[in-house]
């Protein structure tokens, strides 16, 4: 029988076959290690020289160092020998490598293909809309349950604490404070902008002011804020709640028999219920002061023109109207953030994937949310 045989430079593993007497013997030699890129593959017609019926053993008097490349490497001329009806005997091979390579499977598990994708688009739908309904069913209990333990809290047998309650206020409140008034000045000064262009061609710049305040009331100071605190403050609390979800956290609290609506829910509610409010009407001042900046500079409209034009232009039900808004995009957020959240996977990517899921849900639900209240706000006639 020819010998085969695999050579490389020395110190690189190496094996040849070696015909004996009613046997084939196998010498191993050098280091068989993965990292250094240099461990052969068994080819699949190896044994073909090899007779039926005979055996293979293995000589490793020279072989070195090895890691799990001299399992694979085993594990696919034990292959070989399988379908060659050749005897695979692991009796000379060291102990630790026969135990790992007796935690192989005889037969390789034959990989299942995935299923065959068919075009169902009315299948694809109802899946979307039972999903999407299930969604709201579970948002919606999940804020019944922090009401109820707000509630409690409320007569002092809630389980949320006031520690936690301050630092998401003071996370979702003060610390936001920079970031929302320069977005709103930024957009009160391109209202007024593209405003004074077009109104001074019909020499109403005054009324520049009215497109300011009307606008930052209405429509951009609460959107822009949600979409802020929604990027910030929501993808924060689901990165926040996935982590704990990963470390076991949750369950901990469960075990404890701890309500998660009201140890971690509420007080992220309670914060960006409190202070989205709040953090709205600053976006509005700030948003006025910046159209008046560029109305000032452009237009050359005077500080008291201004101010006389903004109040007249804002009726009080606009500010309501505006606050009630901006109240509900909080708790949006941060309910659809806290499920975000708790729905995550345990790995570290899903982490990643519960932060980004939770800014996309929330950007999207509260430019969804401000077109049903312009609906509202058409039907009422504000």
């Amino acid at each position: 029988m020819e010998r085969l045989v695999n050579t490389s430079v020395n110190g690189a593993p190496q094996w040849h076959l070696q015909p004996e007497t009613n046997r084939t013997l196998v010498a191993l030699s050098g280091n068989w290690i993965a990292q250094e890129g240099r461990v052969p593959a068994f080819p699949e017609s190896g044994l073909k020289d090899v007779p039926q019926g005979t055996a293979l053993a293995f000589d490793t008097a020279q072989l070195g160092k090895w890691d799990t490349s001299l399992i694979s490497f085993l594990w696919e001329l034990k292959r070989s020998a399988r379908e060659a009806h050749v005897d695979f005997r692991i009796d000379t091979l060291p102990e630790s490598a026969h135990k790992l390579l007796d935690l192989l499977p005889e037969i390789p598990p034959t990989p299942t293909p995935p299923p065959p994708r068919t075009f169902a688009p009315v299948t694809a739908v109802g899946q979307f809309t039972l999903d999407t309904l299930n969604e709201i069913g579970c948002v919606s209990e999940m804020g019944t349950a922090a009401a109820r333990g707000g509630i409690a809290a409320l007569v002092g047998r809630g389980m949320m604490r006031t520690v936690d309650l301050m630092s998401d206020l003071a996370a979702a409140g003060p610390a936001a404070l920079l970031i929302v008034g320069v977005v709103n000045f930024l957009v009160g000064a391109i209202l007024a902008f593209v405003g004074s262009v077009e109104l001074h061609k019909f020499a109403a710049d005054i009324y520049v002011a009215s497109l300011v305040a009307i606008a930052m009331v209405r429509e951009m100071s609460a959107v822009m804020t949600a979409i802020i605190m929604a990027g910030r403050t929501g993808g924060a609390y689901a990165a926040r709640i996935s982590t704990m979800q990963a470390n076991e956290e949750i369950d901990a609290l469960q075990v404890f028999g701890i309500p998660i609506a009201s140890y971690l829910i509420l007080p992220s509610v309670l914060a960006l219920g409190f202070t989205m409010p709040l953090l709205y009407l600053y976006g509005c001042l700030i948003g006025m002061l910046g159209g008046f900046v560029v109305s000032f500079i452009m237009l050359h409209v005077s500080p008291l023109g201004y101010f006389h034009e903004t109040l007249q232009a804002l009726p009080l039900d606009q500010f309501t109207f505006g606050f009630i808004k901006s109240l509900v995009f909080g708790v949006f957020v941060g309910l659809t953030s806290c499920r975000i959240g708790l729905k995550a996977g345990r790995s570290a990517a899903d982490v990643g994937i519960a932060a980004t899921k939770a800014v996309v849900v929330g950007i999207v639900g509260v430019i969804a949310l401000d077109a049903v209240f312009a609906v509202i706000a058409n039907v009422i006639g504000i």
